[in-house]
């Protein structure tokens, strides 16, 4: 951060500089993205793909998306696989700490695979969340949504799971691979998370 380099100022100046610089880089790349996607019809299309189910691992599409789409990109979301729990109406989604070494609470497997810890470890990441004031899954899909990012489930996924239409929310498209990719041949950012 620029204003670390100058010591003489108030935490509150330093503050404002961060701010502004944030502010000033934030309008740049929105100005840089526009510029691209003036320039490239296909630069204005983001595709995701979601194929993780877990509270840690459902922010990073949602996060991404809703920022594409802040960006006026034409964004789509591909869940497939245990994606798909995103997309569910019961949304209820846990946190495994079993096998995931950089949990803020570093613990050995044989001590995350006792009874409860799945619950305490959700539990505690949703607190971190809260606490650092980022948006809930609900709200982050909730904005997604509103923001016109298209949700598309992997049928062959909800055949194989078992899966029925109505247990999704509002507005999911079903599609397989061969979906995927064509929305994908016309897009120049395409993610998988």
């Amino acid at each position: 951060m620029a204003s670390e380099i100058v010591t003489n100022l108030s935490p509150d100046q330093k503050v404002a500089i961060d701010r502004y610089l944030d502010e000033r880089l934030e309008q740049r790349v929105r100005a840089l993205v526009k510029e691209e996607m003036e320039q490239d019809p296909a630069a204005q299309n983001c595709r995701i793909i979601a194929s993780k189910g877990t509270l840690d691992w459902a922010y990073p599409p949602l996060i991404l998306a809703s920022t594409a789409a802040a960006l006026g990109m034409n964004t789509a979301v591909f869940c497939t696989f245990y994606g798909l729990e995103l997309l569910r109406k019961d949304l209820n989604l846990k946190m495994d700490p079993i096998g995931n070494p950089a949990m803020p609470m570093p613990m050995p497997n044989l001590l995350a695979a006792m009874p409860g810890m799945r619950m305490a470890a959700t539990a505690m990441m949703n607190s971190m969340f809260r606490k650092s004031g980022v948006a809930s899954i609900p709200e982050l899909r909730e904005v997604c949504l509103a923001s016109g990012v298209r949700f598309i489930a992997c049928q062959m996924t909800v055949d194989v799971m078992g899966y029925k239409a109505e247990q999704f929310i509002d507005g999911v498209e079903f599609g397989g691979a061969a979906t995927f990719m064509a929305e994908a041949a016309r897009a120049h950012t395409t993610l998988f998370v």
